[in-house]
Parts: C-alpha cells; structure tokens; sequence
C-alpha cells in the first residue's frame, strides 16, 4: 500500500530537481536545436532529456509502476499504477524564454488519479495533492476562488495547436466571452494555467487537443481545492480523453454551456 503523502512529497523532490535542470539549461538555450513535432508544436533536447531524468527518478521511487510519458521515453503496459509525465508543459514559452513552464507529474491506478504534482520553475512554485489529501502550493494550503459573477470571472481560453479543427471553437468562446467576462487570457501552458484554477488565481479554463501528460496532475489539484474538473461535455471520466474543462465549480457553466455549442455531435 502506497503512502500517499509521503510518495508526493518525494515526487516535490523529483519535480524541483528536475526544473533546476529546466532552470540551468535556459541559461545556454540555443533556439536552433528545437524540433519541430508538428506545426508549431515544439521539442528541444531539453524535454528529452528532462524525461529521462524524471523516468529514472520515479522508476527508484516505484519500481513497479509503468509510464506514460510525452516524449515516448517509456510506455505503460497495463501495471497497476502508471507515471503520466510532461517533462517540459510550456515548451513555447521555454523556446522564448517566457514564463510560465513547468515539470509535471501524475499517479494514476487505472482512471483513478492518486497523486499530482506540477513544479512553476520561473515562480518556483511546486503546486501538488493527493488523493484525500487536499491541494498546496509550497506548503500551504490552496483553494479555488468563490466568484460566482460572471462579469467577474477570469478565465483562460487557450489555442491549441490544431488550429484547423479549433478554430471555430476558439472564435465562438471569444466571441461569446469578450466583453462578457471580468477578463481573459491565454497562458501557454495548460498544467499552470489548471493550477492557477486550484489556486483561486483563474476561475475557470479549457482546451482541447492536449495529452493526458498536460492535464492529469493539476486536474487532481483542482478537484482537492475544491473545483470541477469534466470534459467538454460534462462527463467526470476524462482521464483519457483530450478536451478538459476545469473550473472553481461555480462557473463551469460558462465553458459547459458554450462548448457543446459548438461540437453538438460531439469530439
């Protein structure tokens, strides 16, 4: 049986070792070694390397368990608990030396989330839960904002990088939000951004087209601090799926009312 806060705080530690890596590294960045995954959807031998050092820092930690990680370092293959891993959320704004990036990493035994860790390397913020546990930014406790007026919210309505099957989604939002809402913003990288919800700092955001490896640990982080986190479609079961609204709870209706709107047969 796993202990639960014990394994986040050693999972703390292999976060923040690792964005000192992320840290060091931006010092001496050369723009020339980045890849190009798909259209404007980066990776720098910095992601690569970075997971590697987290599958091998985890793998002592939880011999036994598989992963699933964005840079392909290692596969899950039915174990009884899985790393779900982004070694590098924000590899844009790590390209163009702009905040926010972060390392971030999730336990899962099946669908269920047990624990979830994101460490903000440029506000050397380590947001982290466990299941049960409650939400926290560097040791203090952390919850989701109570504002329930819509004239006051502040959401994040990120761009995917499949702008062609996005695009009518991203202009219908806008075009219902702007003017409508306390403000909006676009953040860079999804794991923050979703933290930021747990943290009362946003009120509500969504994106689609992401991986599990963007959204699982902070999707944890919110629904301990108290918020909502479902599909595009209201559904709890989005572990595995790619379109993911998370919110204080109070204003999940703005994204919950305005999605389907514009997927009626559905994603």
């Amino acid at each position: 049986m796993i202990d639960l806060k014990q394994m986040t705080m050693d999972v703390c530690h292999v976060a923040r070792r690792c964005g000192e890596f992320l840290k060091e590294e931006r010092k001496s960045f050369r723009r020339d070694k980045v890849e190009e995954k798909n259209a404007h959807d980066y990776v720098s031998y910095v992601d690569k390397e970075t997971e590697k050092q987290v599958v091998a820092l985890l793998k002592a930690l939880l011999p036994e368990a598989g992963f699933i990680a964005e840079e392909g370092t290692a596969d899950f293959h039915d174990e009884a608990y899985c790393w779900v891993i982004d070694p590098l959320d924000g590899t844009t704004n790590y390209i163009h030396d702009n905040a926010p990036y972060c390392v971030s990493i999730a336990l899962r035994s099946g669908k269920e989330l047990l624990i979830g860790v994101v460490y903000e390397v440029c506000r050397n913020e380590c947001f982290y839960a466990w299941k049960g546990g409650g939400a926290w930014m560097n040791e203090q406790p952390i919850s989701v904002s109570d504002v329930n007026d819509v004239e006051k919210a502040f959401v994040v309505c990120e761009l995917p990088y499949n702008s062609d099957a996005y695009k009518h989604t991203a202009l219908h939002l806008i075009h219902s939000l702007y003017g409508r809402v306390g403000g909006i913003r676009m953040n860079g990288s999804a794991a923050a951004a979703i933290c930021y919800v747990a943290a009362g700092r946003f009120d509500a955001w969504a994106e689609s087209f992401i991986g599990r490896w963007d959204f699982s640990a902070a999707a944890l982080l919110v629904m301990e601090a108290g918020g909502q986190v479902t599909d595009f479609y209201g559904s709890n079961d989005f572990v595995e799926g790619h379109h993911i609204i998370a919110s204080n709870g109070r204003l999940h209706h703005l994204f919950a009312d305005l999605l389907p709107q514009a997927y009626p047969h559905g994603m």
